[in-house]
């Protein structure tokens, strides 16, 4: 507990340090301006309507202000881009609109991997906006446009980060040229949220070009930041101001019918057709009600498999769309490995009925979240009730704190069964003016039927982050019976302390960066016994060309509190109380992602508890771009431990196509052979885009079992859904 409380003191006395005392004044006496204010794009209102052509001939893109000379951030941040990139805005009473010019006469084809919305941002030549609404530099959207015309759209959190799985009815269209290639964006005022009034916004804007390996932005961005960092975003002003936000109200009603045989069992196929409903009501300009009735998600992508050789449950991303919108507001409690709120414990084990979302803003410093779903009774389960309640207050710069309630409640329980799980919880989220300070503190604690001691979770990170040094440092605590049911713990009954640090040599030549990393991960039990490490020594390098390799070597130590089967499929098990130590070497490396021919690869070779482990992971892929993706993610794992232990090998083998015929009908065949579970998985995804954020989704879902390939389950499902705005 000493080391506890002194970590926590060191973090306190740190943060104060590292704001000047001007910011702790009241909002009244100082405004908070952004890093770059000095940057600053004036906004014209439109005298005629623009068409969305990708051709730049209006007259108001002639009168408009452009956004010129952006500067490097990559490969180093010193300089200008080679290639030149212009940036003009206009907006009139109904939506923001973006033209870009982006010249290109470097010789070769421009990189443009796919039409698929949402595209991965390094492997296409794009253009990026980032605005940050209500200038608190934390929280915004982003929009933009690849080569190939695939649109970006996303909700902002962070100060940087991108939920991509929100979708907007924005319209894009791109023309080619062979000295340059144009694009025009409609984004509706409607489908943003910004103060009543407004006539200041920050904003950046970022280009990507793969042919000269260059990330550029229009206001400077220091190389060790992604150009979506609100903290260096400029000023965007408008001539007048914004439109007054109108009352937003959408609804999303979809049919769906299925197939399902289960082959394991004599159950006869079932049939299934029935409807539901997403709705969304803008209650202001910056708070939202999201509903939902009887929701289904069969159309959200498979989770690619991952082996596990671990002692404890993998985390798998959520995907389902309802659940992402402000996503942070709920999931950002804790870390992803301790954490109150998980949204993928909703509905996995039981369809969904419905439920409810309020969250937003509320001025300028609040944000608030609501969330209430409740599940259907099935024969293994009771229906239940999942209620999370949490307000963020924004302090300092960019800093905030937050407290979190969550329950989770059985209804129709027997009498007297006393069946909940409660926790609460409070965050500090530490962010610089300037970005180059992070950190976080929390602590959470757990309520259930007879309120055992030892229910809480603690913990605190602190993180230094300069172009040529990066450190960080952080804690936590999780008491032996911390129980957040709907949340995710990944172990429990430990302290926990990490200490990280890279150095990285900026030489601008073939390799444009370098250096050194040293990470190590200590956890102890509650009097403060070892009980596993894992540390690491390594040296990683970047090429010019986008290749990167990462070499080292790592030492664990494991004792064993529970009996435990390395390969989670043999008979026989290392006994609870032993102490294992080994080490092992590895190597990563990543090809050229601008290649049409790219690879990744990693491997590990050496002791393995009390035996020895070969384990080698990667992935394959070839597009032909933009209509075709085609990769092939692998998995090897040989464990060899004595006797009475058998020698294990696993294959998890997942060729996947992905074909994209035009920007609105896609199609998806992603396959996965996995020994470990004696599985294999075929999920095949069509779907139409007929209206914008309408589609038609036809997914085909069938597992075998390996070596007689019989069937084990079969699903056939249809979805229609339409956007009514």
């Amino acid at each position: 507990m000493t080391k506890t409380i002194s970590t926590l003191f060191l973090f306190l006395v740190i943060s104060l340090n590292v704001f000047p005392a001007s910011f702790l004044k009241s909002k009244k006496d100082t405004i908070i301006e952004t890093f770059n204010k000095n940057f600053v794009y004036h906004t014209l209102k439109a005298q005629a309507p623009i068409k969305i052509d990708g051709i730049i001939d209006e007259p108001d893109w002639q009168a408009a202000q452009k956004a010129t000379d952006f500067f490097l951030v990559l490969p180093i941040d010193t300089g200008k881009a080679v290639q030149p990139s212009e940036v003009m805005l206009t907006y009139d009473d109904k939506a923001l609109y973006v033209a870009i010019v982006f010249y290109d006469t470097v010789p070769g084809k421009r990189i443009a991997e796919s039409f698929r919305r949402d595209f991965i941002f390094g492997n296409n030549d794009n253009f990026l906006a980032f605005f940050d609404t209500f200038l608190d530099q934390t929280n915004g959207f982003s929009f933009g446009v690849s080569a190939s015309g695939a649109m970006w759209d996303g909700l902002m959190h962070d100060g940087a980060g991108s939920n991509l799985d929100w979708d907007c009815k924005m319209e894009s269209k791109i023309k080619h040229h062979p000295d340059r290639w144009t694009a025009e964006l409609r984004i509706p005022f409607k489908s943003l949220r910004y103060p009543a009034g407004s006539q200041r916004w920050n904003a950046n804007f970022s280009r990507l070009d793969l042919k000269t390996n260059e990330k550029s932005s229009w206001a400077p961005v220091p190389r060790q930041f992604p150009t979506a960092s609100l903290a260096y975003a400029g000023v965007l002003k408008f001539d007048e101001p914004l439109p007054r936000p109108r009352l937003n109200l959408s609804v999303i009603p979809y049919l769906f019918g299925s197939y399902s045989k289960n082959f394991e069992e004599t159950a006869d196929a079932g049939y299934r057709k029935d409807f539901g409903f997403d709705a969304k009501v803008g209650l202001s300009s910056s708070l939202n009600l999201d509903l939902t009735y009887n929701p289904d998600f069969a159309q959200v992508e498979v989770d690619q498999q991952q082996m596990n050789v671990d002692r404890f449950e993998l985390f798998y991303p959520e995907k389902r769309q309802f659940f992402l919108e402000n996503s942070d507001l709920f999931s950002g409690f804790g870390y992803n490995t301790v954490t109150p709120f998980f949204s993928r414990r909703i509905g996995l084990d039981a369809p969904v009925l419905g439920g409810a979302r309020l969250s937003g803003k509320i001025g300028n410093d609040w944000r608030v979240g609501f969330m209430n779903m409740t599940t259907e009774k099935t024969v293994e389960h009771l229906s239940r009730n999942f209620s999370v309640l949490s307000v963020q207050k924004k302090v300092f710069a960019r800093s905030n704190f937050g407290l979190i309630l969550v329950n989770k409640e059985y209804l129709n329980q027997p009498a007297d069964s006393g069946q909940f799980n409660r926790v609460a919880g409070f965050d500090y989220n530490l962010a610089s003016k300037n970005n180059f300070w992070n950190g976080k503190l929390f602590y959470h604690r757990s309520f259930q039927p007879g309120n055992p001691d030892k229910q809480y979770a603690q913990g605190a990170m602190l993180s230094y982050n300069r172009k040529n040094i990066q450190i960080e440092l952080s804690q936590t605590s999780v008491g032996e019976n911390y129980l957040a049911e709907a949340g995710f713990v990944r172990r429990n009954g430990y302290n926990f302390l990490g200490p990280e640090i890279a150095w990285i040599f900026v030489p601008n030549k073939r390799v444009i960066a370098h250096g050194p990393f040293l990470e190590s991960e200590n956890f102890y039990d509650s009097g403060y016994h070892k009980i596993d490490h894992e540390n690491t020594l390594g040296y990683q390098v970047q090429f010019r060309n986008n290749a990167r390799l990462l070499a080292g070597a790592q030492d664990f130590f494991v004792k064993l509190l529970k009996d435990f089967d390395p390969s989670h499929a043999s008979q026989q098990v290392l006994p609870a109380g032993s102490e294992y130590r080994w080490q092992h070497l590895f190597m990563q490396f990543y090809s050229d992602n601008r290649k049409n021919l790219t690879w990744e690869a990693k491997a590990m070779k050496g002791g393995f508890y009390s035996g020895h482990g070969n384990y080698l992971e990667g992935r394959v892929s070839y597009r032909y771009q933009p209509y075709a993706n085609l990769s092939v993610n692998f998995t090897y794992t040989d464990i060899a431990l004595p006797a009475p232990f058998e020698r294990q090998q696993f294959w998890l083998v997942g060729p996947k196509l992905d074909l994209t015929f035009t920007d609105k009908i896609f199609l998806s065949t992603f396959v996965q052979y996995n020994e470990q579970v004696d599985n294999m998985n075929l999920n095949m995804r069509f779907q139409w885009r007929y209206q914008p954020v309408s589609d038609l989704f036809v997914v085909y879902t069938d597992n075998y079992l390996p070596g007689a390939w019989t069937p084990r389950n079969r699903a056939l499902v249809l979805k229609l859904t339409y956007w009514l705005n």
